[in-house]
């Protein structure tokens, strides 16, 4: 598994791809310190930056770039067959890039989601945004890796969940957003530091349920996927 897991962090800190996670971030801890130093109320600039940005966007953006591409692009490029003639179980497969797509996806997300909450209100606010991020980044590159399974076109259906799903109906139709990553990463933010910068409807319980269902779930369809491909790389 860590021979799995160091091919698939080098392959994706040796492509372009990775360069694509920078700007997010970044934007996100120059408009809070932008805020922050022009002395904007955190009432006002809060909520757009760390949910309306950093939740909604930064973070489920990073990790379709990363679920997707941890196995997506070996199937792309056809390296996939190379892994499948070695004699591992497929969840010894699936795993390790699970687990390198959550890493990368924290690292690069817990950060700023840390710094903004700092500058927005306290160090426990950027705690609890870094660990519930943290949680959304396994929950999301769960779902994305399978996606990458499962449909040659992962990143289109990745954006109609983020972007259709969770930016669009979860905001109208409140009975959506139990099946919302984001509203879970919400929720748990809310708990470990209780703020009005930050709202949800989802209870702390369902939050924790669901993430691990989200999480499980997905990462047990990624194993069946992953053996049903043949040696050239095409799904029965």
């Amino acid at each position: 598994m860590s021979t799995v897991s160091w091919i698939t962090a080098r392959g994706l800190f040796g492509r372009r791809r990775f360069l694509m996670l920078l700007p997010l971030p970044a934007l996100l801890i120059v408009l809070a310190v932008t805020a922050r130093s022009f002395g904007v109320d955190p009432g006002e600039w809060g909520p757009p930056v760390l949910l309306g940005l950093g939740l909604a966007v930064v973070l489920p953006v990073v990790a379709l770039v990363v679920g997707t591409g941890v196995l997506g692009s070996e199937i792309d490029d056809g390296t996939i067959v190379h892994i499948l003639t070695k004699p591992l179980p497929r969840w010894q497969i699936v795993l390790p890039k699970l687990l390198v797509a959550t890493g990368v996806t924290a690292l690069t997300t817990a950060v700023p989601l840390y710094v903004a909450g700092v500058l927005a209100e306290s160090v426990r606010l950027g705690l609890g945004l870094a660990v519930a991020g943290t949680v959304g980044a396994l929950a999301y590159s769960a779902v994305f890796l399978a996606l990458s399974l499962v449909t040659r076109r992962p990143v289109l259906l990745g954006l109609v969940y983020v972007l259709i799903w969770e930016g669009l109906l979860s905001n109208l139709v409140s009975g959506t957003r139990v099946l919302s990553i984001q509203q879970y990463v919400v929720a748990l933010a809310d708990r470990i530091a209780p703020t009005e910068l930050l709202s949800t409807t989802v209870s702390t319980p369902i939050a924790i349920v669901m993430a691990v269902v989200f999480s499980v779930g997905f990462t047990v369809l990624a194993i069946h996927r992953l053996r049903s491909f043949s040696v050239a790389g095409e799904t029965s």
